[in-house]
């Protein structure tokens, strides 16, 4: 039978973000050990168990909330069906009349979806496969998805019949590098038309590009939030060579991972803001 910890790998190994819930304190009456521990997936799989009953209903929904949140969190029960309150304490209807400390920790799954895998792809495929990031791969051109090396999954086909079947969260990272700008502007078109948020989308294109581009989405969609849009993608650190532009995009998707602010990016603020 699989081990909690080899269910960790699994998932980790499959892009899927996650919370480790262990018991961490009890007194009293509880169902429950101290270093119990329950793991519960994005997708809802659930191994291991925290006591059972209303506790561990509750704490997979609150697993469910924390991975939406990309948070950790330290909560307090008492395990009774008396009116009792306690400021930072949550009151469970259970009979037993212990008190329970959870510690619910997110392990993150940074999606990264590159469309495209030319030079720059390629490069930034092989850049972030050292990182701590889950990279799909997606390109339909079949003698360049041969060639792809280092990307944790790969897939031949279209890029606008990807995004329409794949489901991408509020954590992913969108690359978009294909060989036309007619690809290009499908992938971002799609995005929009299904309403989907990811946390980033870099589009390696020049400034004349952006602007063409953004005219085409206005007159298709109106005006709509590009805040998570990066173009011309990466940060200003210099170099033209597909590994050094590879280097740039990774070093903006790690910047905005960890929310660090300052960096000097080459998204131009005007267009993308202001839609001007």
């Amino acid at each position: 039978m699989k081990s909690i910890y080899e269910e960790l790998i699994h998932m980790k190994e499959n892009g899927e973000a996650c919370v480790m819930v262990t018991v961490v304190e009890m007194t009293g009456s509880t169902p429950v050990t101290v270093g119990k521990k329950m793991l519960v997936g994005e997708s809802g799989t659930a191994m291991g168990t925290v006591g059972g009953g209303a506790l561990e209903y509750l704490a997979k929904q609150r697993c469910k909330d924390l991975i939406g949140k990309r948070e950790s969190k330290l909560e307090k029960y008492i395990l009774n069906e008396g009116k009792i309150q306690e400021e930072g304490t949550t009151v469970l209807p259970m009979a037993c009349g212990g008190r329970v400390t959870l510690f619910y920790e997110y392990i993150g799954a940074n999606k990264v979806y590159i469309f495209g895998a030319g030079h720059v792809g390629q490069a930034l495929t092989n850049l972030l496969y050292k990182m701590n990031f889950y990279i799909t791969v997606i390109d339909d051109r079949k003698e360049i998805y041969e060639t792809i090396q280092n990307a944790h999954r790969k897939v031949e086909v279209s890029y606008v019949d990807f995004i329409e079947k794949e489901k991408l969260s509020e954590n992913s990272f969108i690359v978009v590098c294909t060989p036309s700008h007619n690809n290009d502007f499908n992938v971002l078109n799609k995005v929009l038309e299904l309403d989907l948020k990811p946390k980033y989308i870099g589009m390696l294109c020049s400034q004349v590009k952006l602007k063409a581009f953004l005219k085409k989405i206005n007159e298709k969609h109106g005006k709509v939030d590009l805040s998570n849009m990066y173009s011309p993608i990466g940060l200003d650190i210099g170099g033209c060579s597909p590994e050094e532009i590879a280097v740039s995009i990774a070093a903006e998707i790690l910047a905005i991972s960890y929310d660090k602010k300052g960096h000097k990016h080459l998204r131009n603020n005007e267009l993308l803001d202001n839609q001007i």
